[in-house]
């Protein structure tokens, strides 16, 4: 089984990639650990327990970054709900969380052999390659974060995860001793959940649907009346996706770096064309085959076959 660990700020979208990781029989997740970005770190570790009653799993939750390397917090409550999760405000069974997440991380990196999901800042993984690099020397770090050559959500030119702690993200970047993969919001923004998609999903497991509705809901609300998109974009599942099934998605390997201040903070600044003559540090992706990445979600999360007649329908129409 492949070794993964999920840095995440959950948030709805996290709350899918966490789901979809934990149905993949591929995957022995580690732990979660957590970091504020869409909400507080205390108001996601409520989260995580609100997954494992849902799931009936017990995850190992560890805390980290309450807040970004230099910056003030800044949280997405007004996208994700007050809770997180749509405020929903669902039960969960309370319980000790298992530790520090920079600790966690570097021992488990040290044993190798090692995938981090970083869904959220990237606070942790920055904090933990400054303490220890070399122990990752064997960790490949899949993030959702950045944007290519699309506009941003916090910004003209940044994506949330890096517009939080752009700090991180630079550090990050150009630090981790292998090349980090970015999945950026040009990517992510056409992966669209629509009332239509979640209305087969539910006719495939009727109780899974009804979740993903629950926690959704909010999420389709806010894209509506800022966006105008009928749906909401679920983001950090693709990370997910990537890993599983990488001839789906395309990237290019480019020099980059992130801008800390001004009125570019957080932008993902791309060298496509070479001009600074630096090493490449990022595996960027650029597009993915839209309807088998669906295929494989509805499959993974539902546990059911997919009628590609109907999913076409329901895509291209």
């Amino acid at each position: 089984m492949k070794k993964i660990i999920i840095d995440a700020d959950p948030g709805i979208d996290d709350s899918l990639a966490i789901i979809l990781a934990n149905n993949l029989e591929e995957y022995e997740i580690l732990g979660i650990s957590l970091v504020s970005g869409n909400v507080h770190i205390e108001k996601g570790r409520k989260n995580i327990l609100r997954l494992s009653k849902f799931l009936k799993r017990d995850f190992k939750i560890y805390m980290g970054s309450e807040a970004p390397l230099s910056k003030e917090f800044i949280n997405a409550e007004d996208t994700h709900g007050e809770d997180g999760l749509g405020e929903t405000y669902l039960d969960f069974d309370e319980k000790e969380v298992d530790g520090d997440a920079i600790d966690f991380l570097i021992n488990e990196a040290r044993k190798g052999n090692l995938t981090i999901f970083a869904l959220g800042p990237l606070t942790n993984i920055a904090r933990a390659l400054k303490k220890d690099r070399d122990a990752f020397l064997d960790t490949r770090i899949i993030i959702m974060g950045g944007n290519f050559k699309s506009h941003g959500n916090m910004s003209p030119v940044a994506e949330f995860n890096f517009y939080v702690d752009p700090d991180a993200a630079d550090y990050v970047i150009k630090n981790a001793p292998r090349k980090v993969e970015i999945m950026p919001l040009d990517v992510t923004k056409k992966f669209v959940l629509t009332p239509s998609i979640l209305s087969y999903m539910k006719r495939l497991n009727l109780d899974m649907g009804n979740f993903m509705e629950k926690i959704t809901n909010f999420y389709m609300d806010f894209h509506w009346e800022y966006e105008k998109i009928i749906g909401s974009v679920i983001n950090d599942p693709l990370t997910i996706l990537l890993e599983r099934k990488p001839e789906l998605f395309r990237g290019r390997n480019f020099n980059a770096e992130c801008i800390t201040d001004g009125p570019a903070r957080g932008m993902l600044m791309v060298d496509e064309m070479d001009f600074l003559k630096r090493d490449k540090n990022i595996i960027l992706y650029e597009d993915l085959d839209l309807y088998l990445v669906w295929k494989y979600f509805i499959e993974s999360i539902t546990k059911a076959e997919v009628d590609e007649k109907v999913l076409g329908d329901i895509l291209w129409k």
